[in-house]
């Protein structure tokens, strides 16, 4: 095992932003391997961030972001628990992502939740089509993976993130959300681009 140092300390709280005692705990845990510790402590923030999540957010702030060719737009609200966070700078800087990834990705909604049951409906019975002729014991499977891939196009907290395309949304906001240690929700967003229509 590896000597817990300082030093050690400090460098897996600079890669991190976790606090000095959760980051000493982590190494402890991962006998001093870096890689086992910052997993340790990923797992952590999203463990924290889910018992947030239960908790009112009555603050944020309303972002726009309008693209270098002026034919894209979007104006998102996202909430937080305190007007302090609300102005923070991880948090800023994780709406401006957020404006960027809707004027990129164009997702349709915030979360599957809010997907209408007719249009997730009317995808299965054109999966169904699709694999009508696959064996019955597998179907379900098909059509769920397929779901699966029509919601992360869609639902921008399913969408991979267009920065780091190996993280989703959903984790990037657990992140930030582990870190400034309060609730955030994407509450709405809307964009707006030259020739669509609404």
């Amino acid at each position: 095992m590896a000597e817990i140092t300082a030093k050690l300390v400090n460098e897996l709280r600079e890669l991190t932003q976790a606090g000095m005692m959760d980051c000493k705990k982590a190494l402890v845990e991962a006998e001093g391997d870096m890689e086992k510790a910052k997993e340790i402590l990923r797992k952590r923030g999203v463990a924290k961030a889910v018992k947030k999540s239960a908790r009112a957010t009555n603050e944020g702030i309303v972002a726009s972001y309008i693209h270098s060719n002026s034919k894209v737009g979007v104006l998102i609200e996202v909430a937080c628990e305190s007007d302090f966070v609300a102005k923070n700078e991880l948090f800023q800087e994780m709406v401006k992502d957020l404006t960027i990834q809707i004027a990129s990705m164009a997702p349709q909604y915030v979360s599957r939740e809010q997907v209408p049951a007719e249009v997730v409906e009317k995808e299965k019975s054109f999966y169904r089509e699709e694999v009508a002729n696959k064996p019955a014991n597998i179907q379900d499977k098909i059509i769920e993976g397929k779901l699966e891939k029509f919601y992360s196009e869609i639902c921008l907290v399913d969408q991979p993130f267009v920065k780091d395309d190996k993280i989703k949304i959903n984790d990037l906001i657990k992140g930030v959300i582990a870190k400034l240690g309060e609730n955030m929700v994407v509450r709405r967003f809307v964009r707006y681009q030259v020739g669509e229509e609404l």
